[in-house]
């Protein structure tokens, strides 16, 4: 699964942003779609999660009510609209995808990777 991720950029706190993510290649959507993300000096953790086929989703609760994971199967793509924005949330956000139903938080679960997009919130 080839996987194409934007939508990053700088935005005060108590700001939105929403992230793209699009999806091509072999049965994607019989995968689930994660997103994680990493800060300067920290590993990288689990945000958020989709199954493609029923669209269950899960979240990490340090962005639960906050953030939300949704796909579109008439473009592929799956979307991260993060609302109320926190100093804490600034990092690099990826999405990854992994055959299965389950949606994991590990990353060493998901086989593919889109390149990285840069999210900062200033205070």
């Amino acid at each position: 699964v080839q996987l194409q991720a934007s939508g990053g950029g700088l935005v005060q706190a108590g700001g939105s942003l929403r992230l793209s993510c699009a999806a091509s290649g072999r049965a994607f959507r019989s995968y689930v779609m994660g997103w994680f993300r990493q800060a300067p000096g920290k590993e990288r953790e689990f945000v958020a999660g989709i199954r493609w086929s029923d669209g269950n989703t899960y979240y990490a609760d340090s962005v639960k009510d906050r953030f939300t994971v949704v796909r579109d199967n008439a473009k592929n793509t799956v979307y991260l609209q993060m609302n109320s924005l926190k100093p804490d949330d600034t990092a690099v956000y990826y999405c990854a995808a992994k055959a299965g139903v389950s949606i994991s938080i590990t990353d060493r679960a998901y086989d593919d990777w889109g390149q990285g997009t840069q999210v900062t919130v200033s205070s």
